[in-house]
């Protein structure tokens, strides 16, 4: 009887306690349900989806893509060129010049001047026999560059344009007063047109020279100069064959030839 009794205290305290739980979820369903609050002036209305796992992601907002400016190009390095290897020509002081004595000189040869280091070399068979410094025309006064021959040889001239001054072992390029010849070598260009030699270089060079032997002139070793185009060959008689020449004309007289090729005073 007591233990029947205890039960149905038990399930009265469960009805009661399942009664006070149900009025609270109800106020739940109420509160789910309940219409949204007005929307108060100068407020922007809030979307919230029904489902929210069928709410559609933010949209990522991709930054434009970054213009890199362009790389600036590394300048190429010009190497510097190598400075020239000094030879026994370049170690010469004014004055100085070596000469390889030899018993008989025969072969072709050449005479090359060149100003701007103030240097003569002197080839025989292609190969160098003599080189020298020099001085050459100054300023207002410069040796002319070019291809010559040498047209006169005098062992022992006189200028007849500066006061009769001494050059010895003259070898003449130019009717107007250009020569070769031994004479004073300051180091720099000093004479008035001339290319001064050592005296003793001068002697050997015109042991060994003959008339016509050409001789080149440059400014430097990497300017060439022109040789000059030899005259066009005219005939001075015109055939019979000529049309305009009258075969019936006597031949025309022609003038004595000079003497002397060259002029009889050359200026020095």
């Amino acid at each position: 009887m007591g233990f029947g009794a205890g039960i149905r205290t038990l399930q009265g305290i469960i009805a009661l306690l399942l009664m006070s739980a149900v009025p609270a979820m109800s106020g739940a369903q109420v509160l789910e349900q309940a219409p949204p609050a007005p929307i108060q002036q100068g407020q922007r209305p809030e979307v919230v989806p029904a489902d929210p796992s069928s709410a559609t992601p933010p949209q990522s907002v991709v930054p434009p893509p970054v213009a890199n400016p362009p790389a600036a190009k590394t300048p190429i390095a010009t190497p510097t060129p190598k400075p020239r290897k000094k030879g026994p020509v370049d170690a010469l002081k004014p004055g100085q010049f070596r000469w390889a004595k030899q018993e008989v000189y025969t072969g072709p040869m050449k005479i090359v001047v060149v100003l701007d280091i103030q240097r003569i070399y002197v080839f025989q068979n292609d190969e160098l026999i003599g080189f020298s410094t020099i001085s050459s025309g100054k300023k207002g006064k410069e040796t002319p560059t070019g291809v010559f021959n040498i047209l006169q040889k005098n062992v022992d001239h006189k200028s007849n344009l500066y006061s009769n001054a001494p050059m010895p072992f003259m070898q003449r390029l130019t009717w107007d007063g250009i020569a070769i010849h031994g004479g004073d070598l300051p180091g720099y260009p000093a004479s008035h047109g001339c290319i001064r030699l050592p005296l003793v270089f001068a002697k050997n060079l015109f042991g060994v020279t003959q008339m016509g032997q050409e001789v080149v002139v440059l400014q430097d070793t990497s300017t060439p100069v022109k040789r000059p185009e030899p005259p066009p060959a005219t005939d001075a008689l015109a055939g019979p064959e000529d049309a305009t020449v009258d075969p019936t004309l006597p031949p025309p007289v022609l003038a004595p030839k000079p003497a002397e090729a060259f002029p009889p005073e050359p200026s020095v």
